[in-house]
């Protein structure tokens, strides 16, 4: 115990860091396997260093002989600078990510082998003289994908769907899928299946070997199994292996850390499974809740309390994550006082949330300490625009630049530019699937070939054979083209959508590509919000534009006076004084996908879990009941932190006429075996419904012309369904 007291007692001294009873057990037990579950803000970073540093100074152990690894190359900087803070005498040890070790796996082996090799992901830049002199760029992941796409579907892929199609990629070979088992795994992507053997054959019979980043830690994985030299190599390069964020490891980043420990089991693993919001790439939250079966002799300890955050964020908090079943029984707590209640704020409509959000901004001294989190990174779109006309500073954490060239935003400006000349056949051939004048590709050719100079609606109905019901459709199409002509941008957009039939057309590509027409939607619906002050389609254009390099510049804001925007999943690992946590409505957080889903439902809530647990002392959870005529509900998150706050038996919203009614209906269906095929039943937000099948955890019901899959249990708990008597 002297031992401990020494080293504890120097650095508390030196450095000012006092350690609580659990962080001394972690910090002390250094021999054998240990997981160490660490609740939001309790210091992990911290007690990982002082392990570090209590191996060196006190065990004596070479700090070659120490490898950690963590989840990003900024948090394995962020380890290393904090390090030489605490221990500025010591050498340094081997901070860096999975992905970067398991390249160097790669490397030895490889060379070992004589195996060429060329990476195809990251920036790979081509030479000015190159380009100049007309040679092709360098083989790239996407370029790569984008060719095979094309090649087996005859279509070109958008950018939404590529980054499906990596993400599908990436979740099978970090999960490890072997080839019979890829066609379980989901992907609206067609064809994926049939892409991603064409791709692995591509990178398997090019010369050199082409790897992409994927393919770093599958290779790697692969080496260590089937060379047992390597292995040993690398076993004996380390005795202490410390692995930070683990609940965001997959599969085969855990298989490449359980072979470097399986001699000497020195294996401390830092994760908190109520913070695993990776599953969609390959995380493997289960492996931490069957650590023992890996480890069996492995300790396990709770670091529970939480420096961060006030009583008040940290108790709602702590309830909130039990709604979740698979987990490790935890209790969160801290010694921080009670400052201010987590708020609700709800609003008549949408545009409330933006208002009030700027309003309150205005009156905060230091934007720094504030940050607006949202679900979907089409949120942000509409902020910046509010914000930026109210000089309202912000940094975007994950800035996502695609929204300004997202198709959509391109047909909406292409039938703009239509308004203002209807000659043009090209512009027409970009747009002639996607409203009501059904033109075909064969019409569509025809006319690129009469080469005359007159209106495109006249030159098809007289110089192209067209069906008879086309002949007012296509009559129809050029008169609202000509009155949409200087029409103000907002009106312009409401006519595209629905007089032309644009939204109808969107439906119909969804249904064919796989598409999510609910983002489509709020595409439409963020460039309306946009264009609504603005008077003409030519300024428009130039806000669209504006937006987009203001969106570039945000990037760069990070450290000045700004308020950071970001997704709940990229404020993972960061704090602020106050968050504002947005469009907290059913169907956005949770999702009407979440809903489906007992495993996704229970991410969703981890993820909620992440963003309420960023805040400090101030935490506000926005909401709004009507969006571009749409009805909208509190999300069931809400509701379950306002039963938390002050509990009672059924929430209270306020009606049209300002009065307030309850959220909860007293003769909600309550138990699965009420739910019968052929029942009537009534959602609060779909309206009335018919129980078509259950299916394991859904529930699929027909609401007039489209069927909704709920999940049953999310159903129950939530009193979402009264049954109807016929």
């Amino acid at each position: 115990m002297k031992e401990k007291e020494s080293f504890f007692t120097r650095k508390k001294k030196e450095a000012g860091i006092c350690l609580n009873d659990v962080q001394i057990k972690a910090v002390s037990h250094t021999e054998g396997p240990i997981l160490l579950l660490a609740s939001p803000g309790s210091g992990k970073t911290t007690t990982i260093i002082m392990r570090i540093g209590y191996l060196i100074e006190e065990k004596k152990v070479d700090p070659s002989r120490i490898k950690a690894v963590t989840f990003s190359r900024a948090a394995a900087e962020e380890m290393k600078k904090r390090y030489s803070q605490f221990f500025p005498g010591l050498p340094s040890v081997d901070f860096s990510t999975i992905h970067s070790f398991s390249f160097q796996v790669v490397q030895a082996y490889f060379r070992k082998i004589g195996m060429p090799y060329q990476i195809i992901e990251g920036n790979l830049h081509q030479d000015k003289k190159e380009i100049a002199a007309g040679q092709p760029g360098p083989l790239h992941k996407k370029n790569i994908l984008r060719e095979l796409f094309y090649s087996i579907t005859g279509e070109q892929i958008t950018d939404d769907q590529l980054d499906e199609l990596t993400t599908y990629i990436s979740f099978i070979k970090n999960k490890m899928i072997p080839s019979q088992g890829r066609a379980k795994v989901k992907s609206s992507v067609p064809n994926a299946e049939q892409i991603l053997q064409e791709y692995e054959l591509f990178k398997e019979s090019a010369h050199p070997k082409l790897l992409d980043f994927d393919d770093m830690l599958v290779e790697g994985n692969k080496a260590l199994e089937q060379n047992e030299d390597l292995l040993r190599k690398y076993q004996k390069q380390f005795d202490y292996i410390l692995v930070d964020e683990s609940q965001d490891t997959s599969l085969v980043q855990h298989a490449i850390i359980e072979k470097l420990a399986r001699t000497h089991k020195n294996l401390c693993v830092v994760a908190d499974d109520d913070q695993s919001i990776y599953s969609w790439r390959g995380a493997e939250p289960s492996y931490l809740l069957n650590f023992k079966n890996t480890y069996p002799t492995a300790s396990i300890l709770f670091m529970e309390q939480n420096y961060r955050s006030s009583s008040d964020i940290v108790k709602t908090a702590n309830q909130f994550i039990k709604r979740n079943k698979q987990r490790y029984e935890k209790n969160m707590f801290t010694e921080n006082p009670s400052i201010k209640p987590i708020q609700i704020k709800s609003f008549s409509h949408y545009s409330g949330q933006s208002n009030y959000l700027v309003e309150e901004l205005k009156k905060l001294g230091n934007l720094s300490e504030t940050a607006v989190l949202y679900r979907n990174n089409s949120s942000s779109i509409a902020l910046i625009n509010e914000f930026d006309r109210a000089e309202i500073p912000f940094y975007i954490k994950d800035a996502d630049n695609r929204f300004f060239s997202h198709w959509v935003v391109e047909d909406v400006l292409n039938f703009m530019r239509m308004t203002f000349t209807d000659k043009r056949p090209d512009l027409l051939e970009k747009i002639h699937l996607k409203f009501h004048g059904y033109i075909s590709k064969q019409q569509m050719a025809d006319l690129k070939a009469c080469h005359t100079d007159g209106s495109v609606f006249d030159t098809l109905l007289t110089h192209v054979h067209v069906h008879d019901y086309q002949v007012n459709l296509l009559k129809e199409s050029k008169e609202t083209f000509r009155k949409m002509k200087g029409m103000p941008p907002a009106h312009a957009i409401r006519m595209i959508r629905n007089r032309l039939g644009y939204e109808q057309a969107l439906g119909k590509i969804c249904g064919r590509l796989g598409f999510k027409k609910e983002y489509l939607i709020s595409i439409l619906n963020t460039l309306e919000k946009i264009a609504e002050p603005l008077d003409s389609m030519e300024a428009f254009a130039k806000r669209l534009a504006y937006l987009e390099t203001v969106l570039k510049t945000a990037k760069s804001q990070s450290n000045k006076q700004a308020v950071t925007l970001s997704t709940f999943h990229s404020a993972k690992g960061l704090e602020f004084e106050r968050v504002y946590l947005i469009d907290l409505v059913e169907g956005i957080f949770p999702s009407s996908e979440d809903q489906r889903s007992e495993v996704l439902m229970e991410e969703a809530v981890r993820l909620f879990y992440v963003g309420m647990t960023r805040a400090k002392k101030h935490l506000e959870l926005t909401l709004y009941w009507e969006r571009d005529g749409e009805k909208t509900a509190e999300s069931s998150f809400v509701s379950a932190v306002r039963n938390i706050i002050t509990p009672v038996k059924q929430p209270l919203i306020p009606d049209s006429k300002g009065t307030r009614k309850s959220t909860l209906n007293p003769k909600a269906i309550r138990s699965k075996a009420e739910l019968i095929p052929g029942k009537k039943v009534a959602h609060k937000k779909f309206g009335t419904g018919i129980i078509k099948k259950i299916q394991e955890e859904t529930i699929f019901i027909q609401f007039g012309e489209k069927e909704k899959t709920l999940l049953a249990a999310a159903c129950l708990e939530m009193g979402l369904l009264e049954p109807i008597s016929s």
